[in-house]
């Protein structure tokens, strides 16, 4: 059954709801869990379904996914046949902000006529999981299925399998038949074909807000979760760095968190996810936060329910802190001060 896929990435989407990590990249490429991007899980999601040919289509502010995900080499899509291709909107057109948009489609058609799988499975760019997309594939054959719907708890995944010919036939007849969207399929009650659902039964994440965001991203300091996005025999692929290891100092101590490499750690961590190449300073505490890539934090400094985006710099003595439900956001570069505060 391998090798049947076809991978498409909805990679379009606008949220509002999380513009503070969004107003410079798309949400595929905000970062998440001390070095991955929202993109790395449901792309390595289809890699390790063996799915060798991957289209990403994106819209609004692509430069920093293109960046991460270059020619597609850390994911073993760097081909001479298939691999990785990234399709970006031709035109702003309204029809594009929705989901699975065939308007969207429709501007590469070539490149659906022109592959060689059988089925393909499309799905949205920002949710955390770990997926087998064969198993699917194998249910959705033996119930006979024309689409099938993943879901978490009844709730829609934005990911679905159906033939490749389908897909082309929806695309070409998306002004016949009314519908315009995967999910106008889907709702649409009056058409033939046989929509099923798949009822994932692992962990899944949709982060398409900022609470959505803080919220998983903590669960990720849960072990129990983290095991099981992080498996040995589906590993979650990313753009390899080379940082040296992260450095600790005589004062610091680190608690229930994640650091990833590349990083200065003088102060007291706590229940927080690090990413590479931060500082922290001496005498500084921080808790229940999300410091992002080389963000900056001085001396005698205290944080709790923070995030930082990259490159933030926060000067000695200051004092930053949010709720759980509405943690401080510092936009990226953004600097920060005690006077600031005051």
């Amino acid at each position: 059954m391998s090798n049947k896929l076809l991978g498409i990435i909805d990679a379009t989407a606008h949220k509002p709801e999380i513009e503070d990590l969004t107003n410079h990249r798309s949400l595929a490429a905000v970062p998440f869990a001390s070095r991955y991007r929202l993109i790395d899980f449901v792309l390595s999601n289809m890699v390790n379904s063996e799915i060798e040919s991957v289209a990403i289509f994106p819209k609004y502010s692509y430069r920093s996914l293109m960046d991460h995900l270059g020619s597609g080499k850390q994911w073993d899509l760097n081909r001479k046949k298939d691999g990785l291709f990234f399709f970006p909107s031709p035109h702003l057109h309204n029809e594009y902000d929705e989901f699975g948009s065939f308007r969207q489609f429709s501007d590469h058609i070539d490149f659906f006529l022109r592959s060689t799988q059988e089925y393909a499975v499309i799905t949205n760019s920002y949710t955390v999981c770990n997926i087998d997309f064969q198993k699917v594939l194998k249910q959705h054959l033996d119930n006979g299925c024309d689409i099938t719907e993943v879901r978490k708890d009844g709730k829609p995944l934005q990911m679905y399998i159906m033939s490749t010919r389908l897909l082309i036939d929806l695309i070409h007849d998306k002004e016949k038949t009314g519908c315009k969207t995967l999910a106008e399929v889907i709702e649409e009650n009056h058409h033939h074909w046989t929509i099923c659902d798949y009822e994932f039964q692992g962990y899944a994440a949709v982060i398409d807000s900022m609470e959505n965001y803080y919220k998983h991203s903590m669960d990720m300091l849960n072990p129990t979760i983290w095991n099981e996005i992080f498996t040995k025999n589906r590993p979650i692929l990313t753009k390899a760095k080379d940082e040296p290891p992260t450095k600790y100092g005589k004062g610091a101590m680190v608690k229930n968190s994640l650091i990833a490499n590349g990083c200065r750690i003088e102060g007291h961590v706590e229940n927080s996810i690090i990413f590479r190449g931060v500082h922290i300073g001496k005498d500084t505490v921080v808790k229940n936060s999300v410091i992002m890539q080389k963000t900056q934090i001085g001396n005698h400094c205290f944080l709790e329910n923070t995030i930082t985006d990259k490159d933030v710099k926060i000067l000695d003595y200051s004092n930053i802190t949010g709720t759980t439900n509405a943690p401080t956001i510092l936009r990226k570069r953004t600097i920060q001060g005690a006077m600031m505060n005051s």
